[in-house]
């Protein structure tokens, strides 16, 4: 048989990760996310890469032109050679949008099993935001001052109020996992959460998003900017590149632009009612979500709307 020779294998090693691991980084008053063990680096994206290519595919030079070619062009599978595990701690109800995220593994501290930890996230007087009117889901704006601290005293007293019937129940003898029940959704949990590079980036990009909510969006953030970035960072530069900073165009914007392009203003109006952006005569009465995302990517890209010029 003949004999096999391999190169020796070292365990990837990123300086700037090892210098914060296990540390917590702090997220809105109470919350932190913990690098606890990670895998890979960019090297080990390019190694993966190179390996399904063959022997006799011509190498790319620079490790950062293939990592940002591999990424301009989708491909997954050499990114989901690197995994973080993360320890979070985070409000019950953004760890609601957050547990959504189904391509991960994770284990969550058990508030029947376990005391339900003594930390609630509270709202400073300015930090209430309204209700946005353009978007059902979102927020806008934010409150008078004297409200705030009459929403934040409220919020005080109901936290206090709702954890001293917790703890009754506790000292009574009721079983944590019925105590438990009037929590309320402020109250934080912990989990661990494993995910590899791949449906990580998937993450960010939804959830560091202006229109994902504020909480998640600090997580995110947090993840991306202080723990992603030191990681992988060919790979960190080219995903803002081309997922967080890029403008991607429907088939019907590039009609529209093109008619802009082609014959001025009333040519794009003409398109954009022919496509249904605009209502009859290019009215602006209609609704369209998909002509509000087309002019802001009009001003992203420096052209005046013309519907509105």
């Amino acid at each position: 048989m003949t004999e096999l020779t391999f190169t020796p294998i070292q365990r990837a090693s990123v300086p700037a990760l090892d210098a914060i691991l296990g540390k917590p980084l702090s997220v809105l008053d109470d919350g932190f996310v913990r690098l606890v063990d990670y895998m890979g680096s960019d090297e080990s994206i390019v190694q993966a890469a190179r390996v399904s290519y063959g022997a006799g595919t011509k190498k790319v030079n620079e490790d950062k032109g293939l990592i940002r070619y591999l990424m301009r062009h989708r491909h997954s599978t050499p990114f989901e050679m690197c995994e973080l595990k993360l320890h979070v701690r985070v409000p019950m109800d953004t760890w609601r949008q957050w547990i959504r995220h189904r391509m991960a593994n994770v284990n969550e501290y058990s508030t029947r099993y376990s005391v339900a930890i003594d930390a609630s996230q509270k709202t400073k007087p300015e930090e209430w935001r309204l209700q946005s009117q353009a978007n059902r889901q979102g927020s806008e704006g934010k409150i008078e001052p004297e409200l705030g601290n009459h929403l934040s005293q409220k919020e005080k007293e109901f936290l206090e109020f709702a954890d001293g019937v917790y703890q009754e129940r506790l000292e009574k003898g009721i079983a944590r996992e019925q105590a438990r029940k009037d929590l309320p959704l402020s109250t934080y949990t912990e989990a661990y959460w494993k995910i590899d590079l791949h449906n990580l980036l998937h993450f960010l990009a939804l959830r560091m998003d202006s229109h994902a909510q504020l909480e998640i969006r600090n997580y995110a953030k947090t993840i991306g900017e202080q723990i992603v970035s030191a990681w992988v960072p060919h790979t960190w530069e080219a995903f803002l590149d081309y997922r967080v900073h890029s403008v991607q165009l429907t088939q019907n914007d590039k009609l529209i632009i093109s008619a802009l392009n082609q014959k001025g203003k009333d040519g794009a109006i003409l398109k954009a009612t022919e496509l249904g952006f605009l209502g009859e005569n290019g009215s602006l009465e209609k609704k369209s979500r998909e002509r509000e995302e087309l002019e802001s990517k009009l001003l992203e890209l420096g052209f005046v709307i013309p519907w509105k010029a």
